[in-house]
């Protein structure tokens, strides 16, 4: 018979999955900013003088048989007064939008060994930090050089990096398997962050200029560091105010999948690996959409389809909006199957690729055939990214199927890999918009962005899989050998780590 869940207003669990929400959600205001501040932070292109339009107004205005009035003529020759203004080309604004991406990629790996080895708790609150302090001196980085920016920025990816791969070694010895897909789900309160992120800044820089989107965002980052410090432990087991009949559950739940000793992760297995590489591949098509709409989201919006700042903030974060909301509809989905056992953990993580990976892909394609059409463009854009949201049943848990002991080292692996899309993606918009930056190049990216998407879809499809691999204990197993056990007492995996929990906490009585 299976562990019951407990009966309360507000378990422990309910806690840890809102601070696992809220990481995602702060860690991401500090990633997606500078998206919006750089409109507000650099000279806009002119032509002989006078304020280059975007093609879609241009467009639009003909259309309709429009004029421009002599007010319309005045905005063409002045900017908004937002504060210090820079004269970055495009390839140098490419630079500092993916500055954040080089630093992430490098510690996407070693954030998940930490995680497991010194602690999730510790090391999400130290690196959260010291990226609040690197965003609240984001102006005066600026003031000095772009280079001191794009230095600040850099190190600001390497504290984000180990975010994720230690949220994923909480997930793992939080979650009850019935409510992995809840505590997965949680994860995307980073496209919350996002959602608030954007219309916040906007409205912020209209009113009191853009240094004072990096003051509000880094000192709300600090302020978040003190929560989670006092309501987050690494484990039930070291949680000082949860009950023991939840940490019983929590215990009994998990069962024989997930051992609390400590050591190297397999990594000769871990890259031999093929359905290990197909996960890659689909994190990679994954983020390849996420990043690129999260770099040049609101870049497209201002300066192609001609919004203001104002409404670029609050139209860029409608997709990810939808993917928010999507998202935890697709992992009660998810859960539901689960419980019901209507579909094989396979069936799922293949099935539900036509959400997250083949329909963003062939709504970017159509999104090329609306022309200027304002409302078929953000339509498009957040249904493509809306259904985005079902990444909380395909690649976002498909580390937890294959080995829940190195949940967090292989997110780390995947999540390096794939972050490179966030600085790859604004190389290629900003090659592609040098010269002239209109509908024509866009569609090019809209196209390369709809490729990734759908290869990288059809590439899990063939080749992944979604049960525990045999070196999910290899070794546990290869430890206690060497301790003089004889093989045959651990044939079974599950056998080697019941006696590794029944060992390591006598108050869990399990």
């Amino acid at each position: 018979m299976g562990p019951t869940c407990p009966k309360g207003l507000i378990s422990t669990r309910f806690v840890i999955g809102v601070m696992l929400f809220t990481a995602c959600f702060v860690t991401y205001t500090m990633r997606v900013n500078m998206s919006i501040n750089i409109i507000a932070m650099v000279e806009p292109a002119r032509t002989n003088g006078s304020l280059t339009e975007p093609e879609c107004v241009i467009v639009n205005r003909i259309s309709n048989n429009e004029t421009l009035g002599n007010e319309s003529a005045e905005k063409l020759t002045s900017v908004p007064d937002y504060g210090t203004r820079y004269e970055w080309d495009s390839n140098l604004q490419s630079l500092i939008l993916g500055s954040y991406f080089w630093g992430y990629t490098i510690t996407c790996i070693p954030g998940g060994v930490l995680g497991e080895k010194f602690g999730p708790t510790r090391t999400v609150m130290i690196a959260t930090l010291i990226s609040g302090f690197l965003t609240l001196v984001g102006p005066l980085a600026s003031s000095w050089h772009y280079a001191v920016l794009i230095l600040s920025r850099f190190l600001t990816g390497v504290c984000g990096g180990v975010i994720y791969p230690c949220l994923h070694c909480l997930v793992s010895r939080w979650a009850p398997p019935e409510e992995k897909g809840k505590f997965i789900g949680s994860l995307l309160g980073g496209t919350l962050g996002t959602v608030a992120t954007w219309p916040l800044l906007g409205a912020v820089i209209e009113s009191l200029g853009w240094s004072w989107s990096f003051f509000i965002n880094g000192g709300i980052v600090i302020v978040w560091c003190i929560f989670w410090i006092l309501l987050v432990s690494d484990s039930p087991d070291k949680h000082p105010r949860i009950s023991e009949e939840e940490k019983l559950y929590i215990v009994r739940s998990l069962g024989d999948t997930l051992k609390p000793t400590k050591g190297l992760p397999p990594y000769k297995d871990i890259f031999l690996s093929i359905p290990f590489w197909s996960l890659i591949i689909l994190h990679f098509g994954n983020l390849w959409g996420l990043y690129f709409l999260m770099t040049a989201g609101p870049n497209f919006l201002s300066t192609v389809l001609g919004f203001n700042l104002g409404h670029t903030g609050i139209l860029a974060a409608l997709p990810y909006l939808a993917r928010l909301i999507f998202g935890f509809i697709f992992g009660l989905i998810g859960d539901f199957i689960r419980q019901r056992k209507i579909l094989s953990t396979i069936m799922v993580r293949k099935g539900f690729i036509l959400f997250s990976h083949i329909v963003p892909g062939a709504l970017l394609l159509i999104l090329n055939v609306t022309g200027c059409d304002v409302n078929w463009s953000i339509a498009l854009l957040t249904l493509s990214l809306g259904s985005n949201g079902a990444s909380t049943l395909t690649n976002l848990q498909n580390s937890q199927d294959l080995a829940p002991n190195y949940a967090g080292t292989l997110y780390g692996i995947a999540n390096c890999i794939g972050s490179t899309t966030g600085f790859i993606t604004p190389l290629i918009v900003g090659q592609l918009t040098a010269e002239n930056n209109g509908l024509h190049e866009w569609h090019i990216i809209f196209c390369i962005g709809a490729l990734v998407y759908i290869v990288c879809g059809l590439v899990f499809c063939v080749f992944g899989k979604a049960d525990i691999q045999v070196w999910n204990a290899a070794k546990e197993i290869d430890d206690l050998q060497k301790g003089g056990v004889p093989n045959p007492a651990f044939d079974n995996a599950s056998e080697v780590t019941m006696k590794v929990e029944d060992s390591s906490d006598e108050n869990t009585k399990v």
